[in-house]
């Protein structure tokens, strides 16, 4: 069975050509790493920072559905998505149709220079789609952490007050402000201090390791913190992500956001729900917020907004949003034409294809995988997640620790197999499933088969 049904010539190599067409198999036909992604790596050592890492040690040359090619022709499972980025699918034909189309037409202006109407379509776009009838207002930016920046400087100018509240094993970025809004110390923030002042940190609830609190309690205990500590009326924003991401895929127990989101309306505090990982279609529903019945004041979202292009956002309450001065929101690519096609294409394509529902489905296979391997594996502690955005925490089976170990071996081995898969959580315990919702179920069902011979192994 050949590799690729089409490719392009670079030079004398032919290469595969991404998207749908790309056979949609695993083939390894080199070791992980093959020979030409390790001379792109030992040129990658004397070009690049040392401080880029990255997760597998392999060079993309096509990407499409769900597999990725590497240099040396190997075809990859992937159940990362550029972690979260490409629900839609690689290369998705809605999304290269609309970016080649833009860029034919212009690439760049600056929106707050002379604008254009694709922006204005994407605000209005998010403002539908975001949860809550009330009236919107929408800002575009590059990145997830710009957009949280941008969130954390809307909501203290409208409330006057200064201090923000995340949570323990929270992640909201790497630049200063957002190193401060982050939990876990390596490799985001260790070294990298001071960090900006007047962030404060309380208890979530996660439910395998806080002693079984329901959402009520683990409110509780948050909410007396911030009284006690802070103060609501110094207070401009709580933040929190719906599931937390880079901090072990955490679900909130049953009814501690509601009650969370229920303080903060009581005593004038905007609610900020961090959406760049848990939005567009994921967890099975377009936001998270939804499936725990929330509005939030202000919603963050990025990764999976444009199908693999920098874009980001900030959608909320239109008296919220318009607070700031003119001017006082913008950046010279924020809202990039070649992104905003892209983003109205990815979110046409979540709508048309039934990907929110796909979403689901995806759920439901590794929670049924990984139940069954659970039930024999005292190593497996939980299986857990939303939608598409699952994944499995790992501890010693006598003790019950978490077992950072064992995880970097699984993911390595996984990874040697070809099978992309990514790592996460404070304790470095976690592994989670990520997939473009354009996977099929077999491609899907071999990746995680793959993930339990390699945990079977070690």
């Amino acid at each position: 069975m050949t590799l690729i049904d089409s490719a392009a010539t670079v030079g004398t190599t032919a290469v595969p050509v991404g998207g749908p067409s790309l056979p949609q198999q695993r083939t390894l036909v080199t070791a992980i790493p093959g020979p030409k992604s390790q001379e792109l790596l030992a040129r990658k050592a004397q070009a690049v920072s040392a401080s880029v890492g990255s997760t597998i040690p392999v060079f993309t040359v096509a990407a499409g559905g769900g597999v990725l090619v590497d240099v040396d022709g190997n075809s990859l499972i992937d159940l990362g998505s550029g972690i979260a980025v490409t629900g839609v699918g690689n290369s998705a034909p809605r999304v290269v149709a609309a970016v080649a189309a833009q860029l034919e037409q212009f690439t760049h202006t600056c929106f707050t220079v002379a604008p254009y109407d694709s922006y204005v379509e994407v605000a209005e776009a998010l403002n539908r789609l975001t949860p809550g009838d009330h009236a919107k207002r929408s800002a575009l930016f590059n990145s997830g952490a710009e957009a949280v920046e941008n969130a954390v400087k809307i909501a203290r100018h409208y409330t006057g007050k200064q201090a923000v509240v995340v949570f323990d094993h929270a992640y909201h970025g790497r630049t200063n402000l957002t190193m401060a809004l982050t939990a876990k110390n390596q490799p985001y923030k260790n070294g990298f201090g001071p960090f900006a002042p007047e962030v404060y940190r309380v208890p979530t609830s996660y439910p395998l390791r806080d002693g079984g609190l329901s959402g009520a309690e683990a409110a509780k205990l948050s909410i007396t913190q911030i009284e006690k500590q802070i103060g609501a009326g110094n207070l401009a924003a709580v933040m929190i992500e719906p599931i937390q991401g880079e901090g072990g895929f955490i679900v909130p127990a049953e009814g501690f956001l509601p009650a969370i989101v229920d303080w903060c309306r009581a005593n004038d505090v905007v609610f900020i729900a961090d959406e760049v990982q848990t939005g567009f279609a994921r967890t099975g529903t377009m936001f998270a917020s939804e499936q725990f019945g929330i509005v939030p004041d202000l919603v963050v979202t990025a990764k999976g907004i444009a199908g693999g292009l920098p874009l980001s956002a900030v959608t909320g309450r239109a008296e919220i949003m318009d607070a700031p001065q003119i001017g006082g929101l913008g950046g010279t690519y924020g809202g990039n034409p070649l992104a905003c096609a892209a983003a109205l294409a990815t979110i046409e394509t979540y709508e048309e294809d039934g990907l929110v529902e796909r979403a689901a489905e995806i759920g439901a296979i590794v929670r049924e995988v990984f139940g069954a391997a659970q039930a024999t594996d005292a190593r497996i502690a939980e299986v857990r997640g939303l939608g598409a955005m699952m994944a499995i925490e790992l501890v010693d089976a006598a003790t019950g620790e978490p077992d950072a170990s064992l995880t970097g071996r699984v993911a390595a081995a996984t990874h040697a197999a070809g099978v992309i898969v990514l790592t996460c959580g404070t304790y470095g315990n976690v592994i989670r499933f990520l997939p473009p919702l354009a996977i099929s179920d077999a491609l899907l069902r071999e990746g995680l088969q793959v993930v339990l011979d390699s945990l079977a192994a070690n």
